[in-house]
């Protein structure tokens, strides 16, 4: 039960992290820690104590298996979010290059 409250307080790190800070390579990252706190959710999620990985053979009809459903889908969130915190980053270098800035309240007030 820690471990899911864990997660928890590394998700709300993350969320501090997009609401107060006004640089956007700082809320990037915060975006990232909180993909990060719910890919370590859901691998949780499909863990058995004392499971093994399902592999079904002769010998292990009645072992409990671990659920290989959310780490195939944790590995795809994985590949999706690096993608999307490469074009976030692109993004904000751009901006940087065309304002000269990464302060979002900087960037509103310019508006060119």
């Amino acid at each position: 039960m820690t471990v899911y409250f864990l997660c928890l307080i590394l998700f709300l790190v993350g969320l501090y992290g997009v609401v107060s800070k006004r640089n956007l390579i700082k809320i990037v990252i915060g975006l990232a820690i909180m993909e990060y706190s719910v890919n370590l959710f859901l691998i949780l999620i499909g863990y058995i104590k004392g499971g093994t990985a399902p592999i079904i053979s002769g010998l292990a009809k009645f072992k409990k298996f671990v659920d290989p459903l959310p780490q195939a889908m944790v590995l795809t969130a994985i590949v999706i979010g690096l993608a999307t915190t490469a074009l976030l980053l692109a993004i904000a270098v751009r901006i940087y290059r065309k304002y000269g800035t990464f302060d979002v309240k900087e960037i509103k007030k310019l508006k060119g």
